[in-house]
C-alpha cells in the first residue's frame, strides 16, 4: 500500500511540476510577444503623417518675370521612419500677379525639370518635354502639364506644402 500511495503522490508532484513550467512558458512567451505584436502593428495602426509646410522665403524677394527656383526641406513621417529632404520648386505669377508654386518634377517619368531663359520655357531633359512658364504642357510626352502645389501666405513669408503625384496620368493625382 505504501508503494501505490507513493506512485500517487509522485505523480502528483510530477503533473503539477510540468503545469507550473507550462505556466511560467506561457507567461514568458506572452510578455515577450506583446513588444513584437506591437512593433508588426504599429505601421497598420499609425497614419502617415501630413507633409508639413515649409518656408519658400519672403514673398517680396519672389517677385521676378522669370520663375524662380527655390529649395524647401519637406519632412514626412511614415511607419517607423522620418525623411527630410529637399526638393527644388520654382516660384511664378501669372497675368494678375498671383504667385503659384510648381513642382520641378517632371509629369512624365520624374525626371527635374528645368528653366531655360533663351526657350522662356521649362524643359525636361529626358525626353524634351515643354511648359511654358506657367507650367502648362505645350510639347513632348508628359500627359499633364507641370503640378502646383498649395501655398499660402504667413508673416510675410510664402509657405508650401510639398506633394508628390502620380506620373503617366493625365489627371493631377496626390500619392504622398
Amino acid at each position: 500500500m505504501s508503494q501505490s500511495s507513493t506512485t500517487s503522490s509522485e505523480a502528483t508532484r510530477r503533473s503539477y511540476i510540468g503545469w507550473l513550467f507550462g505556466l511560467c512558458g506561457a507567461a514568458v512567451s506572452a510578455v515577450l510577444a506583446a513588444p513584437l505584436i506591437r512593433f508588426t502593428l504599429f505601421p497598420l495602426t499609425s497614419k502617415t503623417t501630413e507633409t508639413k509646410w515649409s518656408d519658400a522665403g519672403p514673398v517680396a524677394d519672389l517677385r521676378s518675370d522669370k520663375p524662380l527656383t527655390r529649395t524647401v526641406m519637406v519632412e514626412q513621417v511614415d511607419g517607423w521612419r522620418k525623411t527630410v529632404s529637399e526638393k527644388i520648386i520654382y516660384v511664378t505669377k501669372d497675368s494678375s500677379g498671383k504667385l503659384s508654386v510648381l513642382s520641378a518634377v517632371c509629369p512624365h517619368l520624374g525626371c527635374s525639370v528645368q528653366w531655360q531663359d533663351g526657350k522662356k520655357a521649362f524643359i525636361c531633359p529626358c525626353h524634351s518635354a515643354e511648359f511654358e512658364a506657367n507650367g502648362t504642357k505645350t510639347g513632348g510626352p508628359a500627359p499633364r502639364g507641370m503640378d502646383t502645389l498649395e501655398t499660402k501666405v504667413v508673416d510675410g513669408r510664402l509657405q508650401v506644402r510639398y506633394q508628390y503625384f502620380r506620373q503617366l496620368v493625365e489627371a493631377k493625382e496626390v500619392i504622398g
